[in-house]
């Protein structure tokens, strides 16, 4: 999956995109995860908080308010940290995918560090 992982794109300052894509990714990538009593949890945790740092992200852009655009966006940075959590649980829960995880981990990080830019301007 690694060389599938499409982070690096035109659209790198496109938060909507590249959020989405992010998404987009966590879900292929959960799909290659081998299913088990251990990997199955791990699998539904990391796509539902991957998948809503997006969503979230969609929600800030169309915000009602400068305190609603921050809160929003405040959503997907807490978001993409569980994130976070989640990679490395199924990169330890599964050894041969740890490729994977640091991957998305990074991309993940980055996100972090520009919605946590965001906000700290937007005070």
């Amino acid at each position: 999956m690694s060389n599938k992982i499409p982070i690096s794109n035109n659209k790198k300052y496109d938060l909507l995109e590249r959020t989405a894509l992010l998404g987009e990714n966590i879900i292929e990538f959960a799909r290659l995860i081998k299913k088990d009593e251990v990997t199955r949890p791990l699998i539904g945790q990391i796509v539902r908080s991957g998948t809503s740092i997006g969503a979230n992200y969609t929600e800030a852009d169309a915000g009602e308010s400068k305190k609603d655009f921050k809160h929003k966006l405040a959503i997907s940075r807490k978001e993409a940290k569980e994130t976070m959590h989640w990679l490395r649980m199924i990169a330890k829960a599964c050894p041969l995918n740890q490729q994977d995880c640091r991957t998305l981990w990074k991309e993940r990080q980055e996100l972090v560090f520009i919605f946590s830019s965001i906000i700290n301007k937007s005070k």
